[in-house]
């Protein structure tokens, strides 16, 4: 039978370990697996929001750069040509088969106590059961779920996570009462502007992050609150799934919420899960309940404090393999009831109510004849409902698809596409009608990225983009003229001054806040963003939202270190932990909010790691080859950390221990294994070099010379075969630009050895300072220098 949907989990791997990693918020699951997947070569890490994907991908690719990265959700794919790890939405997680190399080391799925959720749960479930890395597999959740995952997969090493931060309860709070940095919570678009309009009049104004919220939007709200323009914000339960922001107290403005069929009151569990935002790391938080609910019941509260909570029961599922032979046998299939009392069928899910309805079309019916054809019409199925309509308006759009789709010529009609994408452009409206049309062309962005079904897939992905992006700066523009007051920065220092004796606020550098954003996944991942913080919120940020999102070819390294886009210079390269990992500064002279920058300085931060992974590239892909030994992999490490010039004095174990095959192979990944210098060719063209002198100058950025001037090494004019060193610059950076030091001359790697031959032939000073460029009196430390 063919496999289940689109995806199927990695080839089983029945040695690889596979580790559960379970408690609640705070605990450091997700940070532990992202730092995992990136010790191994390749690996996925599957999240269960489109905005939590989103905010890990701009963690790694602030440490790794946009080039080793892909981002795959329903709606967004950023796809390199050879990425070496995934992040996906868990619904989005591709087929390994379909990967470049096939099965990846690396697998991690978050939130697994999810597989508990009558919509989605199934999806979790099997991704539990089957996806897992050749290497290693992780499963990160909440501890409720750990008996049932001791029978679902019997194998795994089950590893509990306390709390990095204790959280406890805090009674019933006023609005006027509640502290800086608190999200107030409610589950209804409705209740949330209510809660911000009440925050801008008391307290300054609040972020606002609901599910509906594009990343774009969530991602320039909480950068808002993040960088202090705000205090507080009012959220849905949207930030409870691991959205990871600088919260000290969560306060509950309701506790019933409508879960697509009822209004119900939560779960205990459900509680612990957004009350845990509050506290970071060592920071602990507090959760409460707004006035005038009352205080949560003494019962629930300890619950959530101590974490203790009744255990799941039960996990609903659908079969790995569907049959798609016919129409009737695809229905089946999906209906086949689980052999385990802990499994629950999932025959009331949204894709197979709409299979279901499309069943009973004669025209439908009449098309999907044969596995391809019945395949198609699940594929079609399984669009979402992201605009939440009446179901008849959605299996209506469905049908259409579908009978497009299915006819003669299987492509989706141009013009059909266009009627409906046109009327969601417009950018007028308030907040609710712009909601509804980002919900709109969500759905058609992610029908353009079923690249099968579109003649022109790319064109109307970046249509859709587009208009995704333009609603998203129109919805943010509406969110903070809606509910930030921009007196917020005055009156938010008068509000602390008068409050810092019951509420101490740290007070961070932009460094640090950017550190906070994108969260903490190495000594690299901050940017120094030092600046002053411009009154209000918002100022001339839309260029900022047009800069995150340019393409890697839109930014150029200017002299000076300087970072452009779009002809204007926006930041600089400066001192990071070592030559591959620079630092970025802001230079831009635009009145940006703090929230802006610390977005354009995680889109610089994630450029600059790409230059230097393009820069290292060919030491890189060297290292990859699966036969090297391990003193030529020591060799290439080198190179790499040096920028592709190492002394054969400074790397002389390894050289020792290379047979002549190991050698001859360096040669052909393009090492040159000289007498005096190891050296990469491809890494000494003029543009290159001029690269590794940037970097050099922002590492020794925080260096000055005998008279406290800023040392600085400059590229050498194309074709220079040597240069003068200077008594300012340290030896390590000549050869970091491919210029390694003998006397008075740094001398280019590849004509080292020629130069050494001419004087171990005692050719004139004369001839030798020709060659070098340079005058007859410093051949002579020249030729003591080579020995």
């Amino acid at each position: 039978m063919p496999r289940s949907g689109h995806f199927l989990a990695a080839a089983e791997s029945p040695g690889s370990p596979v580790t559960a990693w379970l408690g609640p918020t705070n605990t450091g699951k997700t940070h532990r697996a992202i730092e995992r997947m990136l010790e191994c070569r390749t690996g996925i890490i599957g999240l269960p929001l489109r905005l939590l994907a989103r905010e890990v991908y701009d963690r790694v690719t602030a440490r790794l750069g946009e080039r080793a990265v892909a981002l795959v959700t329903g709606e967004e794919k950023r796809v390199p040509p050879h990425p070496r790890y995934w992040v996906c939405t868990v619904e989005a997680m591709p087929a390994p088969e379909a990967l470049p190399g096939g099965a990846v080391e690396f697998v991690a799925i978050d939130e697994i106590q999810l597989a508990g959720d009558r919509e989605r749960g199934h999806v979790f479930t099997d991704r539990v059961l089957h996806a897992r890395g050749t290497r290693e597999t992780y499963l990160m959740g909440s501890d409720t779920i750990r008996p049932l995952l001791r029978r679902l997969v019997p194998a795994a090493t089950v590893e509990g996570r306390p709390r990095l931060s204790a959280l406890t309860g805090a009674g019933s709070l006023s609005v006027g009462a509640l502290p800086p940095r608190t999200a107030v919570v409610a589950f209804s678009a409705a209740r949330v502007y209510e809660l911000g309009e009440r925050l801008r009049a008391r307290r300054g104004g609040a972020a606002i992050v609901l599910g509906a919220l594009s990343p774009r939007v969530r991602n320039a709200q909480v950068a808002m609150y993040q960088a202090g323009e705000v205090d507080y914000m009012v959220a849905t339960d949207a930030i409870g799934l691991g959205l990871n922001m600088d919260v000290e107290c969560v306060a509950f403005a309701d506790l019933h919420k409508f879960d697509g069929r009822k209004r119900r009151a939560l779960q205990d569990a459900e509680l612990a899960q957004i009350a845990g935002r509050a506290g970071r790391h060592a920071n602990d938080g507090r959760f409460a309940t707004l006035e005038p609910l009352p205080p949560l019941a003494p019962g629930t509260t300890r619950a959530i404090e101590r974490h203790r909570f009744a255990a799941q029961t039960r996990v609903y599922w659908r079969p790995h393999v569907l049959d798609f032979s016919s129409l009737g046998a695809l229905q089946a299939s999906l209906r086949q009831r689980p052999t385990e009392g802990h499994l629950v069928a999932a025959d009331d899910a949204e894709d197979l109510r709409a299979l279901d309805h499309l069943a009973l079309d004669p025209e439908v019916v009449a098309r999907a004849g044969g596995p391809a054809a019945v395949g198609l019409l699940w594929q079609v199925c399984q669009v979402p409902d992201f605009r939440s309509i009446k179901c008849d308006d959605h299996f209506r759009l469905l049908r259409s698809l579908y009978l497009q789709l299915a006819s003669p010529a299987p492509r989706l009609s141009s013009d059909w596409i266009a009627r409906h994408v046109a009327p969601l452009a417009d950018v007028e409206g308030d907040i609710d009608t712009l909601l509804g049309r980002m919900a709109g062309i969500r759905t058609w962005t992610y029908v353009s990225n079923q690249a099968s079904w579109l003649a022109d897939a790319e064109h109307w992905q970046d249509q859709t983009r587009i208009i995704e992006d333009r609603l998203s700066d129109a919805v943010h523009e509406r969110l903070v003229e809606r509910f930030v007051d921009p007196r917020a920065p005055r009156r938010r220092r008068a509000l602390t001054q008068t409050q810092s004796q019951s509420h101490t606020k740290s007070h961070t550098t932009f460094a640090e806040q950017l550190r906070a954003h994108i969260g903490h996944v190495g000594p690299d991942s901050s940017g120094d963003l030092n600046g002053d913080v411009a009154e209000g919120p918002v100022r001339d940020d839309a260029c900022v939202h047009a800069w995150v999102a340019a393409p890697h070819s839109a930014f150029r390294l200017e002299a000076d270190e300087r970072i452009a886009v779009d002809r204007e210079i926006v930041g600089r390269l400066g001192r990071g932990v070592d030559l591959l990992r620079p630092e970025i500064t802001l230079v831009t002279e635009r009145a940006l909010g703090a929230g802006a920058r610390l977005r354009l300085g995680r889109r610089l931060l994630a450029w600059a790691r790409d230059l230097v992974a393009e820069l290292v590239a060919p030491l890189r892909s060297a290292r990859d080859e699966p036969e090297l030994s391990p003193a030529a992999r020591g060799l290439l490490y080198q190179l790499e950390q040096s920028l592709g010039t190492v002394s054969a004095r400074d790397a002389l174990e390894q050289l020792e221990a290379l047979d002549p095959a190991m050698r001859t192979r360096l040669g052909r990944l393009g090492v040159r294994l000289g007498q005096h210098v190891v050296y990469v060719p491809a890494l000494l063209a003029p543009g290159v070099i001029r690269t590794r002198a940037a970097l050099c100058n922002a590492y020794l950025g925080g260096n000055a010379g005998p008279r406290r001037e800023r040392v600085r090494i400059e590229a050498p004019r194309p074709g220079a075969v040597s240069l003068r060193v200077e008594p300012a610059v340290p030896v390590p950076a000549y050869a970091a630009i491919g210029y390694p030091v003998f006397g008075a001359r740094a001398i280019r790697a590849d004509q080292v050895d020629a130069v050494g031959a001419r004087l171990r032939g005692h050719a004139r000073a004369h001839d030798v300072a020709s060659r070098l460029g340079c005058p007859p009196t410093e051949v002579e430390s020249v030729r003591a220098a080579f020995g």
